[in-house]
């Protein structure tokens, strides 16, 4: 455990081989008409403008640069396929059905989407949307299953030592690692977990939480420091989202300032590793993560990058740094037990940057949960998902908008769509007497409504 307790130019998507075009998609290239109208809706926004791609900070790309190798252009066309390949990817899981097998992304720009099937079939149909296809042995839900049998011995028994577990789309198995590969297979046994499906390995990484209202600016409890992930908003009540191990429900706070900040509503460590600040009435959230060098760099959501998408992570100790998502669906063991859920990534991070933001472009991602290495030699960080945290507290994410979201209809007619509202991938609603399936998992927010957002919702 750690505990010191826009200037955005144009994003244009590669066309080479393997880029991400979504102009095959349905829906995507022209504005959709209802059966009993005669008036089309607004033209639909692509899904790099949808997620303000074009409104990402300078300190962002400075970041990416100078931790993933990039320049300026680099950088700029990499977030825009990323946000792209979100969107393809969505509609290509509801396509498979039970045949997915996960998808990624890879190259210096992102500009491969790969998506996995076990139906050689439907190889074809991927390769039609823009992907690179390969066959996989085992579909997502069936990695899933054998994982969720690993989480839930670890809620029994003893977990081995500092070790770690994830569905690694890229492998098309379950990954375990821990320091004694030999107590990892005889965890494996007796999870009932299919042992074909876990992949078991050593590792010299020992994770640890991250101990010691803009995010990534630090906040004090008693005799430790953590971060402030994202501003958030529960009604009136304004606060923040961070990390469960860095205090209890109760706990008091002082901010940066040592000025009194507020106190801990609720707070869940192990098993999740979420929790959440309510603040007094002298401190307001703001839709900001610090930056570079103290610069506000602006959230506009919330919407899941993918498995090797670029992220950068902001807090109180080592300031920014970059890396990509490895894994998604990660458990892993801390000294006080095991956390569920998380994602895994390569950013590196120190003690008292836990709690602090994690943010893909202008997305934001999740808080910084543990770890291991530091940010001199480099090493793994955890952060724990954003959406599921901001849905278990009913709290609405602080975004700022560049001012261009399209309202949408002003009386909509039948609609079970509502903003604030978390929705996972596959969710149904109806929007305006339509229904959509969700293509990714996001908190809904003015300007993101269904008829408007091809990147986030598929009519159905």
């Amino acid at each position: 455990m750690r505990h010191r307790h826009a200037r955005a130019g144009a994003c244009a998507v590669i066309t080479t081989v393997g880029a991400l075009v979504l102009t095959a998609l349905p829906g995507s290239a022209a504005a959709q008409i209802r059966p009993d109208s005669t008036t089309p809706r607004t033209p639909h926004r692509s899904a790099a403008e949808t997620l303000s791609v074009g409104a990402t900070s300078d300190a962002v790309y400075r970041a990416m640069q100078r931790d993933l190798g990039l320049n300026r252009a680099q950088a700029e066309r990499r977030l825009a396929n990323e946000a792209e390949a979100g969107a393809v990817a969505g509609h290509l899981k509801n396509a498979l059905g039970t045949s997915f097998a996960g998808a990624w992304v890879s190259g210096t720009e992102s500009g491969t989407l790969t998506v996995a099937t076990t139906d050689t079939a439907r190889l074809a149909a991927v390769r039609a949307a823009g992907a690179r296809a390969v066959h996989a042995s085992h579909s997502l839900a069936q990695l899933d299953a054998a994982k969720v049998k690993l989480d839930r011995a670890a809620q029994h028994r003893t977990a081995p030592e500092a070790s770690s577990w994830a569905v690694d789309v890229r492998t098309n198995t379950v990954q375990l690692r821990a320091a004694d590969p030999a107590a990892a297979r005889t965890f494996v046994a007796s999870s009932g977990a299919d042992r074909s499906l876990v992949n078991v390995g050593a590792t010299a990484e020992r994770p640890r939480p991250l101990y010691d209202l803009r995010g990534g600016d630090a906040y004090y409890m008693g005799g430790g420091r953590c971060s402030v992930g994202f501003p958030i908003t529960r009604g009136s009540q304004q606060g923040f989202a961070t990390a469960g191990h860095c205090g209890r429900a109760g706990t008091s706070t002082t901010g940066y300032n040592q000025v009194a900040q507020g106190s801990f509503q609720a707070s869940t460590f192990p098993g999740r590793d979420t929790a959440w600040v309510a603040a007094n009435n002298n401190w307001t959230s703001t839709p900001y993560v610090k930056g570079q060098g103290g610069q506000n760099v602006r959230v506009a959501g919330s919407t899941q990058a993918a498995v090797g998408a670029s992220i950068c992570r902001s807090g109180s100790t080592t300031g920014w740094h970059c890396g990509t998502i490895q894994q998604h669906n990660t458990s892993v063991t801390y000294p006080q037990g095991t956390v569920s859920g998380v994602t895994r990534t390569s950013v590196c991070a120190e003690p008292g940057d836990s709690g602090g933001s994690f943010i893909s472009g202008s997305q934001a991602q999740g808080v910084t949960s543990g770890g291991s290495g530091n940010c001199s030699s480099g090493g793994t960080t955890f952060y724990q998902p954003i959406n599921p945290l901001l849905q278990g507290y009913g709290l609405t994410l602080k975004t700022g908008t560049s001012g261009s979201e399209d309202p949408g209809p002003s009386e909509p007619g039948e609609t079970t769509w509502a903003a604030g509202t978390v929705y996972e991938a596959g969710a149904q609603v109806t929007y305006d007497g339509i229904t959509y399936r969700c293509l990714q998992g996001h908190q809904a927010q003015p300007g993101w409504e269904p008829a408007n957002t091809p990147s986030l919702w598929e009519q159905v």
